[in-house]
């Protein structure tokens, strides 16, 4: 039996979905449902069970997550909002919850891949290298990615990181992100947007060196994402860090002319005004490093902007199209 974490989520669903285009499906999905609509994720996958959070993690403490044998852990539960402002709900959710897994995973001798993140990287001043040596030196810039760099250097100090992987997930985007609310990819609200209005709007650039839309970042489709993860977790092995990303930097201006000849619309971009509150947080420029992936032998390119957009639009935004409909 496989368990994933999150897997009603945006990765979490499409790492079941892969899962399940290889033959698997003795898989333990866990994650927390309450009142939103990410349970249309889990529709049209197949899965043996699914538990709550919190009775998983009760369970993991009692030492029984379950009678049978686990083959492996994909943990991509955690919150993603890079607005979260309460600290003790990310300390607990994000970091907390991970330790208590990585414990139970390294005392049974269970693989276990875990979602890292970008984020740790802030501002990009110290690169965006999956180096584990220099990882004490990121300073993230909102509480998520310190949550996240929180586990990192725990596994680290732990020496656990010679034995688990971890993904420092890049902008991700795809199918079943729908119940992601303000966390939502833009490539999903261009879609929204465009379709409603013909327009996008996009944020304006605050640094002299950027112009409008001229921001760049890392941008990487979910299927992707997916099958990096899943090929990660098939090399026994490979430990540590891992950037997942696309090692490319395009711009929301590209993004922009992607999603408007997807939907065959002129690109008309209206620039906006950021948030005060964004600004000195705003990250210009994100490129993940994928040598240490290529190095390990991962030599599959990741699909164009332009496919994957097309890809998303054409097949997955509409009324009750998830992955796995296909």
């Amino acid at each position: 039996m496989y368990i994933v974490t999150g897997g009603a989520g945006l990765i979490g669903s499409a790492i079941v979905w892969q899962l399940n285009r290889m033959g698997i499906d003795d898989i333990l999905v866990v994650d927390h449902l309450g009142e939103s609509d990410k349970w249309k994720n889990l529709a049209p996958l197949r899965f043996t069970d699914y538990q709550e959070k919190d009775k998983f993690r009760a369970a993991l403490a009692a030492g029984v997550p379950d009678g049978r044998k686990i083959e492996g852990v994909f943990h991509l539960g955690a919150c993603s909002s890079t607005t979260e402002r309460d600290a003790s709900y990310l300390i607990d959710n994000n970091f907390k919850y991970t330790c208590e897994l990585a414990e139970y995973c390294i005392r049974h001798h269970i693989r276990m891949v875990y979602a890292s993140s970008c984020a740790t990287y802030g501002d990009g001043s110290c690169g965006y290298d999956d180096d584990e040596s220099r990882i004490h030196e990121l300073r993230p810039m909102n509480m998520y990615g310190y949550s996240k760099q929180l586990f990192d250097l725990w596994a680290r100090r732990r020496g656990y990181l010679d034995r688990l992987v971890g993904c420092k997930f890049s902008n991700i985007y795809g199918p079943n992100e729908a119940h992601k609310a303000g966390m939502r990819s833009v490539v999903m609200r261009a879609f929204e947007q465009i379709t409603a209005t013909g327009v996008l709007q996009l944020f304006k650039s605050y640094r002299p060196e950027y112009a409008d839309g001229e921001q760049l970042r890392d941008f990487l489709y979910v299927k992707d994402a997916a099958d990096i993860v899943v090929w990660l977790f098939g090399r026994d092995n490979l430990a540590g860090l891992f950037n997942v990303g696309s090692g490319r930097a395009e711009s929301w201006n590209q993004l922009a002319a992607a999603a408007f000849a997807a939907l065959k619309r002129p690109c008309r971009i209206e620039y906006i005004d950021m948030p005060e509150t964004l600004r000195d947080r705003y990250q210009y420029y994100t490129c993940a490093n994928m040598a240490k992936l290529r190095a390990a032998g991962y030599d599959r390119e990741p699909t164009p902007m332009t496919v994957a957009v097309a890809d998303y639009f054409d097949h997955y935004l509409g009324p009750n199209r998830h992955l796995g409909d296909e």
